[in-house]
């Protein structure tokens, strides 16, 4: 387990193939996303203006890594029906996309012959994995992050991803 956890941007900056992203909760909490959900669930609007609230730096990292030629790619293992929050994300993943991520949507009674790690992972080139931390209601845990090079755990991130992937429905194809 490596105990220095980099900062996210810089990771994605060391990027030299692939970035990949596995969520498999159904429902998150963190701050910076409260004040947009409530009024997708007010609404049920959502600003897809790349301009607006926190998506800029976000979008600006992908189209900076994508455009290294770097491979991202996000997958999300979500139960039906559907929260709210993934309606959310779902209505949001256009804008993922037009920065250059490639996103799919795994039913979860689709993922229960996959051996899964217990959270939600970055993992880069095939080399590192970023652990994202929650509570159980979904806000970020203390620590929020952690690392790992050990090669059983990349294995064990990269066969999941891979096999998600493999089953999950494009963006494009899956409706809430």
């Amino acid at each position: 387990m490596t105990q220095n956890v980099p900062d996210f941007v810089t990771m994605l900056r060391a990027a030299e193939r692939s970035a990949v992203h596995l969520e498999m909760r159904d429902v998150y909490s963190v701050g910076d996303e409260v004040a947009e959900f409530e009024e997708f669930k007010r609404t049920g609007h959502i600003d897809l203006d790349p301009t607006a609230a926190w998506w800029p730096a976000w979008l600006g990292i992908v189209r900076e890594t994508v455009g290294r030629g770097v491979v991202m790619r996000r997958a999300r293992i979500i139960s039906e029906p559907v929260t709210d929050y993934i309606r959310w994300e779902h209505a949001a993943t256009p804008l993922n996309i037009e920065a250059g991520e490639q996103v799919r949507w795994l039913p979860r009674r689709q993922a229960s012959d996959i051996a899964l790690p217990g959270n939600d992972f970055w993992l880069i080139d095939d080399t590192l994995v970023r652990w994202n931390h929650f509570t159980g209601v979904g806000d970020w845990d203390d620590p929020k992050y952690s690392v790992s090079d050990d090669p059983a755990v990349i294995k064990l991130c990269e066969t999941a991803f891979e096999t998600v992937w493999e089953r999950g429905i494009p963006h494009d194809q899956y409706t809430v």
